[in-house]
């Protein structure tokens, strides 16, 4: 990490989350290699859903996530995929995320370039999205996935669904992957006292923006049938202006209507240290707290 004068992050979300043995073939690209660092992965059989953190200098980071999303398209058929988390493709999105000596016009950049040489590559219909997309209505990765891996053949039909770069038409086993560049995501779940589905609906309707909940926040509902419960499964957007602790506190407000309790929460992959810091001040109520006095923030100085 020391070695590192460009830092980006890199969270491919691949759909695949039960058959452990493919998990790691498609993991296996990030490890061993000069200026990349697998830093995180897990799985979830529920979701059915790989979420993978790496990090690394610009090319070997592209060239390392490029790898990886090969061995996903061998592995992976999405004609008989099934699990709870909304999905288009056997690499459902890749986002590049900007931590040090990089600018989010890098970001942007970057994300074209492994866009491009994947969908030569491969063959796979690739949308940008985020700070990358190439129109408004493509920021919102929602929009793109809508429709999901059964509904991308007619979608793809539409002019204005035309992919960013690659073929016009769904890859047949690996279907459709977005790309693009972003803030860094905080993928936050709390799960509820209850097997009730339309619960955990209601609720994400009441606290994502698109419903007119909090801004930065995109919320679905989500059972947990080997738990026998349901979850508010949730991406952050940017931490920094919709804190977790707000997102928390309106769902253990919307779910009393029901009485339901929460029981407990989760966060998915790595998270940026102030997000919880800031969490931690708000649930004890410590005054004038600022990041400088964490000692391992000092420390990273």
């Amino acid at each position: 990490m020391a070695a590192m004068k460009k830092i980006i992050e890199c969270v491919p979300n691949f759909s695949e989350g039960r058959d452990l043995e493919k998990i790691e073939k498609i993991v296996n690209p990030f490890r061993g290699k000069d200026g990349v660092k697998l830093l995180d992965y897990q799985r979830d059989e529920d979701h059915n859903r790989l979420v993978v953190t790496v990090v690394g200098e610009p090319e070997p980071l592209k060239e390392a996530v490029i790898e990886a999303m090969g061995v996903a398209i061998e592995l992976i058929d999405m004609t008989k995929h099934e699990g709870q988390h909304p999905r288009m493709g056997a690499i459902d999105v890749v986002p590049f995320i900007p931590v040090k000596n990089v600018s989010m016009t890098e970001a942007i950049e970057l994300s074209k370039e492994v866009a491009r040489e994947a969908a030569e590559k491969y063959n796979l219909p690739i949308f940008l999205y985020e700070k990358s997309a190439t129109r408004p209505e493509r920021q919102n990765l929602a929009k793109i996935r809508k429709g999901e891996f059964e509904g991308m053949e007619e979608k793809l039909k539409d002019p204005d669904w035309k992919p960013d770069f690659g073929p016009d038409k769904v890859h047949p086993t690996a279907g459709v992957t977005a790309v693009g560049a972003r803030m860094p995501l905080v993928a936050f779940n709390v799960n509820l006292s209850t097997d009730n589905l339309e619960i955990a609906n209601q609720i994400a309707r009441r606290v994502r923006h698109i419903s007119g909940g909090l801004r930065y926040c995109k919320a679905i509902g989500i059972e947990l049938k080997d738990r026998g419960i349901v979850q508010v499964s949730m991406n952050m957007t940017d931490y920094t202006k919709t804190a977790l602790y707000r997102v928390f506190e309106l769902i253990r407000i919307e779910a009393r209507r029901y009485g339901v309790n929460i029981v407990g929460s989760e966060i998915i992959g790595l998270v940026p240290m102030e997000a919880l810091i800031d969490t931690a001040v708000y649930y004890l109520g410590i005054e004038d707290f600022s990041m400088e006095q964490v000692l391992e923030a000092r420390i990273m100085e």
